[in-house]
């Protein structure tokens, strides 16, 4: 199978941190967004909302969205637990992390690193400061005397939630203040599969 990304992304690299976790063979195909090049002909017929990352799989089909990637991925393996009302809570915070999390500490870095430093950026960006702030404290509050974000073993909520609390200071987000959420990151960076997101498959 193939992941077209970009190896900044943080919604890509939740799919590559999935596919560590599983021990899987893959091709990376880099897609510089940054130029134009998931606004294509040829990669709108593999996705045709025109982002990344996209996971095509051996017989030419195609899967969008990271979130919708993961669960597809580890579907059936220990990163998705069994029971109804878990697997409920790890969608509830991978939504959470799609609606409350990413438009406003992923963007805010996103922002940071890859526009020029206007005025409206800078407007744009203490827009998002609240709204990304209080993703962090509901964080900070979730993980109070828990280890991972549900039934205390790693889901895929961990890994989505992770892709882009673990760069939040490139967004302006300071985690001095989150005890919790920084040894929530450091539990799930010590995992002997851990890769960081500059690393990619050999």
């Amino acid at each position: 199978m193939k992941l077209y990304d970009a190896t900044f992304s943080g919604n890509g690299y939740k799919v590559r941190l999935a596919l560590a976790h599983l021990a899987a063979d893959y091709e990376l195909v880099e897609v510089d967004i940054l130029a134009g090049g998931s606004r294509t002909p040829r990669f709108l017929e593999k996705n045709p909302n025109g982002r990344i990352p996209v996971l095509e799989l051996d017989d030419g089909s195609t899967l969008a969205e990271s979130n919708a990637i993961l669960f597809y991925l580890c579907e059936g393996t220990e990163l998705v637990p069994d029971e109804r009302f878990a697997r409920a809570q790890v969608l509830q915070w991978m939504f959470f992390e799609q609606y409350s999390h990413e438009p406003y500490i992923a963007t805010s870095r996103f922002l940071r690193q890859h526009r020029e430093q206007t005025q409206e950026v800078a407007d744009d960006l203490a827009r998002r400061r609240a709204p990304g702030l209080a993703a962090l404290e509901v964080m900070e509050r979730h993980l109070s005397g828990r280890t991972y974000f549900v039934g205390e073993r790693l889901t895929i909520a961990d890994l989505a939630l992770y892709a882009y609390t673990h760069v939040a200071p490139e967004g302006g987000f300071d985690l001095d203040g989150y005890p919790n959420v920084l040894r929530w990151l450091e539990r799930v960076a010590d995992r002997p599969v851990h890769v960081t997101m500059d690393q990619v498959p050999s």
